[in-house]
C-alpha cells in the first residue's frame, strides 16, 4: 500500500514538474489578461475584455472560475495558471478541528480554492461516491485526492502543483463563499408557480364576537 502511494506522489510530482516548466515559458510570452462577465441592465450576460460602464454587473473572471470584483485586482498571472491546470476544491463539516487546519493552511499560502460543506445525507452521499469514504476533510489538486489532514502531505501536493509558499493574493482578492456540496433545486415547474403567484395579502385576523354592554351598546371594536 506504502509502495503505491509513493509511486502515485512520484508520478504526481514528474507530471507537475513538466507542466510547470511550459507554465513558466509561458508567462514569460503571454501578458495576463482580465476577462470580464457583465450583466446589463436587461439582465443580459455578455463576456468582454474591455471594463464595463459603471452601470453594468460585472466580475472579473479568473482562472479555475475563481472571480473577484471588478474593481478589484485579477489573480497574479502564474497563479491563475496554476489553479487552471490544478483546481483545488476543500470538502469540510462543521465543527470539524483537522478541517480548519486545512482551510488555515490554504489561507496561509494564498491558495484559491472552493470550499463545500458535507451537512446533510444528500451531501455524505455524495462524498462516498467521489472519494468512496465518509471521512473529512477531502482535499482535491487537480484530480488528485489527498483523504484527511495532514500538514506536510498537504504541502508536498501542493509544492509540487506549484504554488507558491506564501500568499500572493491580491488585496482586492475575494473568496466565494463554502457552498453544500449537494445543491437542492425545486423542479422548474414549482419555481415558475411560485414566481407567477401573486403575492398574498396580510388576512385580517379573527376576532371573537364583542358582546354589547352597558358602556359600549353599540360593540364597536379597536
Amino acid at each position: 500500500m506504502k509502495n503505491t502511494i509513493h509511486q502515485t506522489k512520484l508520478k504526481f510530482l514528474a507530471t507537475c514538474a513538466v507542466l510547470g516548466g511550459a507554465m513558466l515559458l509561458a508567462a514569460g510570452q503571454a501578458p495576463a489578461q482580465t476577462i470580464y462577465r457583465v450583466k446589463g441592465p436587461d439582465g443580459r450576460v455578455t463576456f468582454s475584455d474591455t471594463p464595463p460602464a459603471s452601470s453594468d454587473k460585472a466580475t472579473a473572471v479568473g482562472a479555475g472560475g475563481t472571480t473577484v470584483d471588478a474593481g478589484g485586482a485579477t489573480l497574479p498571472f502564474a497563479l491563475r495558471q496554476v489553479a487552471s491546470k490544478y483546481p483545488v476544491t476543500l470538502y469540510i463539516s462543521n465543527n470539524c478541528a483537522p478541517c480548519d487546519l486545512g482551510r488555515a493552511l490554504l489561507n496561509r499560502r494564498g491558495v484559491p480554492f472552493t470550499e463545500k460543506t458535507i451537512t446533510s445525507a444528500k451531501d455524505a452521499a455524495a462524498l462516498q461516491r467521489l472519494s468512496g469514504e465518509s471521512s473529512l476533510p477531502l482535499l482535491t489538486i487537480g484530480d488528485q485526492q489527498i483523504k484527511g489532514f495532514s500538514d506536510a502531505e498537504w504541502t508536498q501536493f501542493l509544492d509540487a502543483a506549484g504554488y507558491p509558499k506564501s500568499s500572493t493574493l491580491p488585496a482586492g482578492y475575494r473568496a466565494a463563499a463554502a457552498t453544500p456540496l449537494v445543491t437542492v433545486q425545486k423542479p422548474d415547474s414549482v419555481a415558475k408557480s411560485e414566481e407567477s403567484r401573486p403575492p398574498r395579502t396580510p388576512e385580517e385576523p379573527i376576532r371573537p364576537p364583542t358582546q354589547d354592554s352597558p358602556s359600549n351598546p353599540a360593540g364597536i371594536r379597536f
